[in-house]
């Protein structure tokens, strides 16, 4: 399987580099100053899984196309922020060829329409991680954590082989990762968490843990995941119970020091992906006519706080 990722940060550089570090044929679609220093660095990963350090293959906009020419590509990870979505769009299109796969792990879950319209419904798989991973300064890929997991499957459930050929290189490369048959029921357990943790963390400015020790906080989170979960529920993916245990255990965890990687975009001044996130579920809610005062005022928070960053 040949295998192309879209970008080195944080997220696709770590599976990728991962998956290259195991032999597997991966090449990663860089802006030409990344290719620069990748080529003279090599691509580094500092993680409690494992520390690499490790020569890639690089393509930029201007390469790209005589690659896909010699070899076609047969999967096109797609690993942006939702922000970036449209640009990202553009960049893998060429690689898009006629047998070509395309599996996006961006969070939530609202850029499956606009790939599908461009690409073709069959043609792009269901898809989301888990990993806290940034790009340094350096250029070093920074994995925050020990969680570093992949799922992904046909977003009409069943099998598939290309599902089972990149379960095979994941396997392949010590990746924790998920094969499912049913993809939309992990993306729900995964949104519905992501948005209670976004929404608190953002509103707040704080971690879990520092919100749970205030006064109410914990009934705060809770309440925040309860929205998100009557949601999933409205729209005919109601989160099994034991993973809804498992999420609301991490929401009011006093100990806990985890923050959205949406606050951490929030607190260096960064660009976040609150309507992606936040404001499509809180749309999801309206819709199905849920009741969802702490999602509004997280989106009232994140609206508020785009606006200062841009100066508007």
């Amino acid at each position: 399987m040949r295998v192309l990722v879209l970008g080195a940060g944080g997220t696709g550089g770590y599976f990728g580099g991962r998956l290259a570090q195991s032999g597997a044929d991966v090449s990663f679609l860089v802006r030409p100053a990344r290719a620069a220093q990748l080529q003279r660095d090599g691509l580094r990963i500092r993680s409690p899984l494992g520390d690499a350090q490790l020569p890639v293959r690089t393509l930029t906009g201007d390469t790209l196309p005589a690659a896909v020419a010699q070899a076609p590509f047969d999967l096109v990870v797609l690993s942006c922020k939702a922000y970036g979505l449209d640009e990202a769009i553009e960049a893998v299109a060429p690689a898009m060829g006629a047998a070509t796969t395309l599996l996006p792990i961006l969070n939530g879950l609202l850029h499956y329409p606009v790939l599908d319209a461009r690409f073709g419904r069959e043609r792009v798989l269901g898809g989301l991680c888990f990993i806290s991973a940034t790009l340094a300064a350096d250029g070093a890929i920074e994995h925050l954590g020990r969680p570093a997991s992949i799922t992904f499957g046909e977003r009409d459930g069943g099998s598939s082989a290309r599902v089972d050929a990149f379960a095979a290189l994941c396997a392949r490369a010590g990746i924790d990762h998920r094969a499912t048959a049913d993809i939309a029921q992990e993306q729900w357990i995964k949104f519905s968490f992501l948005a209670a943790l976004a929404a608190g963390t953002c509103l707040m400015r704080a971690s879990v843990g520092e919100i749970v020790a205030a006064e109410g906080g914990a009934a705060f989170m809770a309440a925040l995941h309860d929205e998100c979960l009557a949601v999933a529920a409205a729209g005919g993916q109601p989160v099994p119970e034991k993973a809804r245990d498992i999420a609301r255990a991490t929401l009011v965890d006093p100990a806990s020091a985890v923050k959205a990687s949406m606050l951490r975009d929030l607190e260096a001044g960064a660009r976040v992906e609150a309507g992606h996130i936040v404001g499509d579920m809180l749309r999801r809610a309206r819709s199905a006519g849920i009741a969802a005062p702490c999602l509004h005022a997280a989106w009232v928070h994140l609206q508020a706080y785009e606006r200062q960053r841009r100066g508007d």
